[in-house]
């Protein structure tokens, strides 16, 4: 009798055991689906947040957290094909900032905002943001051309570009092409603001050291001018500065071949058309003014390039 009882306690105590351990494992499975839902939920709100101070911190001006400027999704895919010797527009920037009624040459401004309206505008079109670099690889046969390049290229050096072109760029996954005189550096921020440019898949081109007529100038000062600032620009910023772009568009035969003798591939001018791979020495562009707002620079593309071939307009006897 007394053995019956004590076995049946015992089989109680394992019933209240296995329940116990029941309840237990009851109890973790629930822990471990509320935690998952909170990582889940947490996890999908840091992601927006870190995509929001990525977007916030690539517009920032200091540029510290700015990485490559990686292309829009199609920018660099879409419309890809071999590459052809076919023109493609530099579109010429200067200043990009807000004038004063005393500010001098306005028409080389053009204000931040004007200048995001006319890049949204250009992507809007089928346009797709390339390097002087790539559109020289492509026409001699090493790279390939999206549909529609253009090349968006600055002028000098101001801080403006720095400050309200690059961030706005580097929304698009463009890159640009800083026409630097080396004398501006300074007004540039210094050298670190350069080679963040360049980290941003920027390209750096020389413009001369202090910008003179080079067809004014002595041949011991165009040496310096093409030669020695083009050492500098390799020597400052890592840059091979392949592309050469004459101060004012002044140029004549002597300057050519100074700038070929430097080693340079290229250069450009203030001509008015497409750049066309036959014209190495004397790459046209696309000026834009202020007054040209976002319709004027598509208008003048759609001109341009209704006949790209068409030889450019202008002189080389400056802007």
């Amino acid at each position: 009798m007394d053995d019956r009882r004590a076995a049946r306690r015992r089989e109680r105590a394992r019933q209240i055991q296995r329940r116990r351990r029941v309840a237990f494992g009851l109890f973790v499975l629930a822990f471990a689906a509320i935690a998952v839902a909170v990582v889940v939920g947490t996890s999908g709100g840091s992601s927006s947040s870190s995509t929001t101070a990525s977007q916030a911190a690539s517009s920032s001006d200091t540029g510290r957290h700015h990485r490559r400027a990686q292309p829009l999704p199609g920018t660099e895919t879409v419309g890809d094909h071999k590459a052809r010797r076919e023109p493609v527009p530099i579109l010429m920037y200067h200043v990009i900032g807000y004038v004063k009624p005393s500010t001098p040459n306005q028409e080389l401004w053009v204000s931040p905002s004007t200048f995001s309206a006319q890049v949204r505008a250009l992507a809007r079109a089928g346009y797709h943001g390339v390097t002087l670099q790539r559109v020289y690889d492509a026409w001699h046969g090493s790279a390939e051309l999206p549909s529609k390049p253009v090349v968006i290229s600055f002028d000098d050096g101001y801080y403006g570009q720095y400050r309200n072109a690059r961030p706005t760029l580097l929304r698009h996954g463009w890159p640009g092409v800083l026409n630097l005189k080396l004398d501006n550096l300074a007004d540039m921020g210094g050298v670190r603001n350069i080679k963040r440019m360049v980290a941003d898949g920027w390209e750096i081109d020389d413009h001369t050291i202090t910008h003179p007529d080079l067809t004014a100038v002595s041949a011991d000062q165009l040496r310096y001018e093409i030669g020695t600032s083009r050492k500098r620009f390799h020597k400052l910023f890592g840059v091979p500065a392949n592309f050469f772009c004459y101060p004012a568009g002044r140029y004549d035969q002597a300057v050519i071949d100074e700038v070929r003798n430097a080693g340079f591939k290229a250069a450009t001018t203030t001509l008015f058309g497409y750049a066309r791979p036959g014209d190495t020495w004397t790459l046209a562009r696309v000026r834009v003014n202020r007054s040209d707002g976002v319709d004027g620079v598509l208008r003048n593309l759609r001109t341009l390039g209704a006949n790209p071939n068409a030889a450019p307009t202008g002189s080389n006897t400056g802007e």
